[in-house]
């Protein structure tokens, strides 16, 4: 079989950002969801085009971009690591068809 010795560590991160995107805007729609349902709730605040929901917005956009830069750095590390390892102890066997 195939042994997969050294991966780049630009690619993954750049894989890494986009799924670290994803997630990020999937926690932040949750977070979003469960913000403006709390505070329509609460007497005196509009939920509907008032605050909450600017706030939804921000935590959704906030969310995507630092899921995106938490999975640049994390995919980077995790390949240098895994590079630095693979050099040492030998890589993962792969079954390519």
């Amino acid at each position: 079989m195939p042994v997969l010795v050294h991966v780049g560590v630009f690619s993954v991160a750049r894989i890494s950002a986009l799924f670290g995107l994803v997630l990020g805007l999937v926690w932040g729609i949750l977070l979003s969801v469960f913000a403006i349902a709390s505070a329509s709730v609460m007497p005196g605040i509009s939920a509907a085009g008032g605050p909450s929901t600017w706030l939804g917005i921000l935590v959704i956009l906030i969310a995507a971009i630092l899921g995106a830069l938490g999975g640049f750095i994390w995919g980077a590390v995790m390949a240098f690591l895994y590079n630095l390892f693979a050099g040492r102890v030998g890589g993962v066997e792969v079954h390519l068809i």
